[in-house]
């Protein structure tokens, strides 16, 4: 009896030990995957600020909240159940609908960085004089979900990429756990980031330290260099994600050119340089990937406001 026990009680540690090796393989396959989707992730923390502009400050958590359960949503109940279908079923569809998102995402940096230097604004404008705040802020959330709809299907595919030799329950607890991190995460930043101003202002006008005071007009004065900083960082990322999803999906499908030179100079740059190889190779290698996605970029966003103006139509 107590060898049956002692051998039991051994079956069973192994298996918790089996457990535990398991979870932690996907807890690093996720951060593997959610690392991938940094682009996307930061340009989402840059952009989600802007729709609560015009509210009173006791709307903007509550309406960040509303736009992150509809993020939830859309990772959780529509697009997490069609990636695994797609992976299970048609694995080969995989590599161009990436690159589709990834071209997205180029055109996205390029269109920013056009703008920058002095081309045409595409897309909505908050000039309108605002008649019923009510719909106004509910136009405004679901405009937000439908926004983070393609970032969150942009997420979830580059996530894919990286899990897809997994097994189809490992792949699905994967998925699932990088778009609740980086939901959370990234709503997190946003509604720390939106209250930043009323937490200076907080400080500035109660009757606190001087330091904290100092320390409220710094908030207040960060704030709009921090939305700027998070606008040219969140463009950058995504020019180098789309054209490093751009160039490594040509590169699966047999056009091999652009990865082999962009991993040429990526070598040599890390073999000149001795001890920092490592991150001036990594560097370059980002660098001319965002060289491809703002190219890549441009040519979609000339081809979208340009052609149809050419027939008297608007691109939008």
């Amino acid at each position: 009896m107590p060898t049956g026990l002692v051998a039991l009680l051994d079956d069973i540690s192994v298996i918790a030990k089996a457990a535990a090796a398991s979870i932690d393989d996907v807890g690093v396959a996720a951060a593997k995957a959610g690392t991938k989707a940094a682009g996307v992730v930061i340009d989402d923390a840059a952009v989600t600020p802007s729709y609560v502009t015009e509210f009173t400050p006791d709307r903007e958590l509550p309406i960040i909240w509303q736009i992150a359960k509809g993020s939830l949503k859309n990772k959780l109940l529509i697009l997490l159940p069609a990636a695994l279908l797609l992976s299970e079923f048609l694995p080969q569809a995989m590599t161009p609908l990436l690159m589709m998102g990834g071209l997205f995402l180029c055109y996205e940096g390029a269109e920013k960085v056009l703008e920058k230097l002095g081309g045409a604004k595409h897309g909505e404008t908050l000039e309108d004089p605002i008649e019923d705040m009510a719909t106004f802020e509910k136009e405004r959330i679901s405009g937000a979900v439908r926004t983070d709809f393609i970032l969150s299907a942009e997420i979830m595919a580059i996530s894919l990429a990286e899990v897809a030799s997994e097994p189809l329950l490992s792949r699905g607890i994967i998925l699932a756990l990088v778009g609740i991190v980086i939901t959370a995460a990234v709503y997190g930043v946003v509604a720390l980031i939106v209250k930043m101003d009323d937490i200076g202002l907080h400080m500035v006008q109660e009757r606190t330290s001087a330091t904290a005071k100092a320390f409220g007009r710094g908030l207040l004065h960060a704030m709009p260099r921090l939305l700027t900083f998070l606008s040219v960082v969140g463009t950058l990322a995504m020019l180098w994600v789309g054209g490093h999803i751009m160039v490594d999906g040509a590169k699966k499908l047999g056009f091999k050119p652009p990865y082999e030179a962009i991993h040429a100079v990526e070598h040599v740059v890390h073999e000149a340089t001795g001890a920092l190889g490592g991150v001036l190779g990594w560097l370059t290698n980002s660098a001319l990937s965002g060289v491809v996605g703002l190219i890549l970029g441009t040519i979609v966003a000339l081809a979208l406001h340009k052609v149809p103006a050419l027939f008297g139509k608007s691109a939008h």
